[in-house]
């Protein structure tokens, strides 16, 4: 089974991006054969500044590593360093339906929140079925907010194939419902254009700092208090052993217990497990080289079957002789 999934550099990882599609990556070395790209062409809709672009681009590639993505299970890549799949975007345009497209929700959402209406936002799907076929995935985990994605992608392969023969493989969304969705400092969901995030390897002080800031309701002290509607509690629970968290539970319901005191254990919990992982980082950072390497060596895996998938496609529309 071989799986792909991707992630936009669109700035510092933070902790929702971690529980939220970081760690459900990582997990995949154990279930098949995994694909991960940084996903910087998709980039280019919102981000037009080069040193922005690159530094947001290494620092997912030393965020990923650092936390444990391991090379020789995972083939870990930039998506512009794969040109093949630019080409196959381009024939897989000519036959995208112009109402498909229209009823994607992701170009409504971004123009709604005030991006500039672009072909590239427009035609954002097809990259990403470009993307998806071209190392021929069968499976491609999303949040059930982007099956539509998925969806788009099958569309495209299946009229491809009717059209010029079966070339594609079929990819299936793999729903990841259960997935944490993570609470900001506010209460929100938390996302960079929210400024509400935690960063997974900012300073540990002002990490701290931004965990005491956690929102909270106004009871008092001695007040019992319900952990489920609790920001802090919702943070703790993704970090503390089911055991803790049972015993957190009970606290809040008992009274005598005031935020500050989960804020702080949440804190030492935060520091207890991304330390380790920021002086891997740090070791990471010293060593551009290994990293670049890494990247080459993915993005060469990731070339040769996308190479030969190209190849096909580029053989069946006739664009090469028999």
């Amino acid at each position: 089974m071989r799986i792909l999934s991707g992630i936009q550099p669109s700035g510092k990882l933070h902790l929702g991006n971690y529980f939220g599609m970081m760690r459900p990556a990582l997990e995949l070395q154990e279930e098949g054969e995994a694909y991960l790209f940084i996903a910087n062409y998709h980039a280019l809709t919102t981000i037009h500044d080069r040193a922005d672009l690159w530094a947001h681009t290494q620092d997912v590639a030393l965020d990923f590593l650092a936390c444990g993505l391991d090379p020789e299970r995972t083939a870990f890549y930039r998506q512009s360093d794969v040109p093949e799949v630019t080409e196959l975007t381009w024939l897989l345009s000519v036959l995208a339906p112009m109402g498909l497209l229209e009823r994607c929700h992701s170009y409504k959402d971004k123009t709604a929140r005030g991006l500039p209406a672009s072909h590239g936002l427009f035609s954002y799907p097809v990259l990403m079925a470009a993307d998806i076929l071209a190392v021929q995935a069968n499976v491609v985990p999303v949040g059930r907010d982007q099956k539509q994605h998925v969806e788009v992608t099958r569309d495209l392969a299946l009229k491809f194939n009717h059209q010029f023969g079966e070339i594609f493989t079929i990819p299936e969304p793999a729903i990841r419902d259960s997935v944490a969705v993570v609470s900001g400092v506010d209460g929100q969901k938390m996302s960079k254009s929210y400024n509400n995030t935690i960063d997974i390897f900012g300073p540990a002080k002002e990490t701290r700092k931004r965990i005491m800031r956690i929102v909270t309701d106004s009871k008092a002290l001695e007040e019992p208090k319900d952990p489920a509607t609790c920001n802090v509690f919702v943070l703790l629970k993704l970090l503390a052993t089911p055991d803790e968290q049972a015993a957190w539970a009970d606290r809040y319901r008992a009274g005598g217990m005031g935020y500050g005191d989960a804020k702080k254990r949440l804190a030492e919990l935060f520091e207890d497990h991304f330390a380790p992982l920021r002086e891997r980082r740090d070791a990471l950072l010293r060593d551009p080289g290994y990293v670049e390497d890494v990247l080459q060596q993915g993005a060469q895996r990731a070339r040769a079957v996308a190479r030969a998938t190209l190849d096909q496609a580029r053989a069946a529309t006739g664009l090469v002789g028999p």
